[in-house]
């Protein structure tokens, strides 16, 4: 079971899919020191979790996040020392390491705005669904930053190509919904009625399938980025062979023998 419902953003758990969302929609959804840190921990915790195999990531009242807070975040951190400063950034780049290290496929629900470390969020998900009106920017640069926040620079270009992606850092200029869709960062796009239910359909046939093996899936597409080809088809081999001695994979045998569709349980 996940820790005690969150302070500083909404999550409500329900058939083994999580759904999350900042909770601060007057102001499009703006990230603070807190649910920064909250956010990171509860997908340390994720790890743990029995009761969730999947995460919607998704937006409210029409936005996804607005990125750090202008007057929470970004006028403190003005005063803040070089050690706090890093501190800070560390902490920031910790929410990343752990959606990434998590064990759970995370889908994105994008809607609106999509912006600073809210883009980050996006990216560092596993899939992304949009709707049209989605503006996704990596902002940094408009406030005299480097646009390698968070990771930006090692995962952007491998979503979306080298290129394109120090484009959006270069300039912070905002990313179409068409554009991320054409450059492969939206797996798709839905009009915004439907994209609740988009998220929900996709997530429930993630949960629907050998959950162990999802989470071996995600530690290799994560692993597998500073490896070799030789190194990868070895680690693909091991981890093969442990989802081979998994309940699932003799269920799927069984149910195929049978001509049956296997119900898989996660183990």
């Amino acid at each position: 079971m996940m820790r005690n419902p969150p302070q500083y953003f909404h999550c409500e758990i329900s058939n083994r899919i999580a759904t999350i969302a900042l909770d601060r929609p007057e102001r499009k959804n703006p990230l603070t020191f807190d649910s920064y840190a909250e956010l990171r921990d509860w997908f340390r915790d994720l790890v743990y979790a029995e009761d969730v195999d999947a995460v919607i990531f998704a937006s409210n009242g029409g936005n996804f996040s607005s990125g750090g807070d202008v007057h929470d975040i970004i006028g403190p951190l003005t005063q803040m020392s070089m050690k706090e400063l890093l501190n800070f950034t560390r902490m920031t780049g910790d929410l990343v390491k752990a959606m990434v290290n998590c064990g759970k496929p995370v889908i994105a629900a994008i809607d609106g705005i999509c912006v600073g470390a809210g883009a980050i969020i996006a990216m560092a998900s596993d899939m992304r669904i949009a709707t049209p009106e989605a503006k996704t920017a990596f902002l940094f640069t408009r406030v005299g930053l480097a646009g390698c926040d968070m990771g930006a620079c090692a995962i952007l270009p491998r979503i979306i190509g080298q290129g394109r992606a120090a484009e959006l850092l270069y300039t912070g200029r905002s990313m179409s919904a068409e554009e991320g869709h054409a450059w492969g960062f939206h797996n798709r796009l839905v009009p915004a009625e439907d994209l609740t239910a988009e998220a929900h359909s996709l997530a429930e046939r993630i949960v629907a399938g050998p959950n162990f093996a999802h989470m071996m899936t995600k530690t290799m597409l994560a692993q597998e980025w500073s490896m070799s080809i030789e190194q990868a088809i070895e680690a693909e081999a091991q981890a093969q062979a442990i989802c081979m001695q998994t309940g699932d994979f003799e269920r799927a045998y069984t149910a195929f023998v049978a001509k049956e569709k296997p119900v898989f349980e996660g183990d």
